[in-house]
């Protein structure tokens, strides 16, 4: 899983080529903390169809208030720069995170 920061979620995210998943997460998340293993597990399912990254709020506070991150856990897809997708707060279950995946693949 590719960690993102301030500096490369320009590149890694909004300038990727095909689907991006984010999972937007904070160290004092325990949802986010469930749900990490499961994200994983789907990184070795379907990563060879779409990319998988992670990127710590508590460390680009800025970063995740300006693509509208305002609880978490938060798994989002990203398409030409663009949010094209996202499950919430508690929306986001391994079930849902991996129907979410599988729209996109």
């Amino acid at each position: 899983m590719l960690e993102l920061n301030k500096d490369n979620f320009e590149s890694e995210v909004l300038q990727a080529e095909g689907y991006v998943l984010v999972d937007f997460w904070g160290p004092t998340c325990e949802p986010c903390k469930a749900l990490m293993p499961h994200v994983h597990a789907y990184e070795e399912q379907y990563g060879d169809k779409i990319k998988f990254t992670s990127l710590d709020i508590t460390k680009a506070r800025r970063l995740a208030i300006g693509q509208k991150v305002m609880g978490l856990p938060v798994i989002a897809i990203y398409k030409g720069g663009e949010r094209i997708d996202a499950v919430v707060a508690d929306e986001a279950t391994k079930e849902s995170v991996e129907e979410l995946i599988k729209k996109y693949i």
